[in-house]
């Protein structure tokens, strides 16, 4: 009899105890040794099995069922599931006879009524102990944040003492906070230079690199530093020690919103749009003023650049009136005038009905199959039990006509839970094309006009003073089909079913 051996160490693992995989696997050869088995090869995963869908343990059971092996060995049958659906799965492959056998260095077990029995009491144990312990860390949360304590790793500027369960002021790193905060508020440093000066003293992003000037915000505007702290939408008052004052918190803020909307009287109300198409870096804005000794007048204009901090750039500047005409022309291209609209909802109205009838007869016609399919078992039973029906024609037969079932059971699911997912993305679809279209047309709004490129399109890029975009899916075809467009410009009316034979959802 071939084997596979399994082993699994769950990367969040909280039961220090469990072997790594290297001594599973170590284990498993000295069992197989001494058991004579046949082990083709061992199967190694690092996932939690709390939940279905590990990738490796799929394609073991997958050749299980295609008869490439017979049998699994494993360290313990928590290794193998802990949920019910997967434990499920390995107890009806031993009904089915699929699976003829498992092997366990630390268990008992045997290919019997009584062994399987004991086998799913060790899969129910270990569901409990997940859930068991998932209770446990959510009682332990509940309690920290009654304590007022922020349960997650410890801000810049704080360490996290172990033994006294509470987040401390690091002596060292606070200092550049405070100093940081201070400069900024006097208007001696701004955000480019707070994260540079950050950088220099360990604080980074995971790449390397010094922060972007949005962490940096972030940074300037954490509340940890007065004493608060936010954990699942809720505001809790933290214990920990401060070292930022409140007056010079809200200084910080008052800087900032001012900063966010306005520098020297103008916005930058594309600032975090694009990226460069050439190097990658981040656009970046400035305000400049030119001035013309002539005629002592002056011209104020906003232009955007790549920082050029990834690597060497040839990319030059683009002025802002330029980009948000651009921009305008990427949303009208993608976009749906009202009337279009109005008549695509229609559309999905009538067909929302068809198919919630569709579906609904789909669901009787399964349900009727189903209960046709019980009256077999149930006939097939009878026979066997009057001994009228062999004992290996009736495994054969039941095999068959449970897998049916466990189809349409399926099918029934899927039926009555997704039977119009694409319904409600496709209007929000069509809700957004519409905006777009009021957007791109009305003046004096590029705050909103750049909330709603973000919307149907990703991955902006400047490149030659030209800027590009990856629609998303939907947009991508308004914007693809140039008959679509002009013929919105003339007035005529969509075309009957736009998305049929294929959907386009808002991704």
């Amino acid at each position: 009899m071939k084997y596979i051996a399994y082993c699994r160490k769950s990367t969040d693992e909280k039961d220090r105890q469990i072997l790594s995989i290297e001594s599973q696997i170590q284990e498993i050869k000295d069992f197989a040794q001494k058991q004579n088995l046949e082990v083709i090869e061992f199967a190694t995963e690092a996932k939690t099995a709390k939940v279905p869908g590990r990738l490796v343990f799929e394609q073991v059971l997958k050749r299980i069922e295609r008869g490439e092996a017979q049998g699994i060995v494993s360290w313990h049958p928590d290794r193998l599931a802990r949920n019910s659906v997967d434990g499920g799965r390995i107890i009806y492959l031993l009904d089915t006879g699929k699976l003829i056998d498992l092997k366990f260095p630390s268990f008992w077990f045997e290919n019997s009524p009584q062994g399987k029995f004991v086998l799913n009491m060790a899969f129910g144990q270990s569901k409990y102990y997940v859930d068991n312990l998932s209770e446990n860390v959510k009682r332990g949360l509940r309690q920290q944040l009654r304590n007022g304590v922020w349960p997650a790793k410890s801000p810049y500027g704080y360490i996290y003492n172990k033994p006294a369960k509470k987040h401390e002021v690091d002596p060292i790193k606070s200092r550049f906070i405070k100093k940081a905060f201070q400069k900024y508020a006097d208007g001696e440093w701004g955000q480019t230079q707070i994260a540079d000066v950050l950088f220099e003293h360990d604080y980074k992003r995971k790449n390397g690199k010094p922060l972007s000037l949005n962490e940096v915000v972030h940074f300037l505007t954490n509340k940890f530093y007065i004493g608060l702290f936010k954990y699942n939408g809720e505001w809790h008052e933290g214990k920990h020690e401060q070292f930022i004052s409140k007056s010079l918190f809200d200084e910080v803020q008052r800087k900032l919103s001012l900063n966010k909307k306005v520098f020297k009287g103008h916005k930058f109300s594309f600032l975090g749009l694009a990226k460069c198409g050439e190097c990658g870096a981040s656009i970046t804005a400035e305000h400049k003023t030119k001035l013309y000794k002539r005629t002592r007048g002056k011209v104020e204009y906003i232009y955007y650049r790549c920082t050029k901090k990834l690597k060497p750039c040839t990319q030059r500047y683009i002025q802002e009136p330029e980009l948000e005409q651009q921009l305008r022309k990427i949303i009208s291209d993608a976009s749906l005038p009202q009337d279009w609209a109005e008549q695509w909802n229609k559309w999905l109205d009538r067909d929302e009905i068809t198919e919630r009838q569709q579906t609904g007869q789909n669901i009787t016609e399964a349900e009727g199959e189903t209960k046709r399919l019980d009256e077999k078992l149930n006939t097939l039973l009878d026979g066997y039990l009057d001994g009228t029906i062999e004992a290996g024609v009736y495994k054969n037969k039941k095999n068959e006509l449970f897998e049916n079932k466990v189809q349409l059971q399926d099918q029934i699911v899927k039926l009555q839970t997704q039977g119009s997912t694409w319904l409600g993305p496709m209007r929000e679809f069509i809700n957004i094309a519409v905006i777009g279209d009021k957007t791109a047309r009305a003046k004096n709004n590029a705050d909103e006009l750049c909330s709603v490129g973000k919307n149907i399109g990703s991955d902006y890029f400047l490149t030659n003073r030209q800027l590009g975009v990856r629609y998303k899916m939907g947009f991508a075809e308004l914007a693809a089909n140039p008959n679509s467009l002009s013929e919105r410009d003339r007035g005529i009316g969509p075309p009957s079913h736009p998305w049929e034979g294929r959907i386009l959802p808002v991704n």
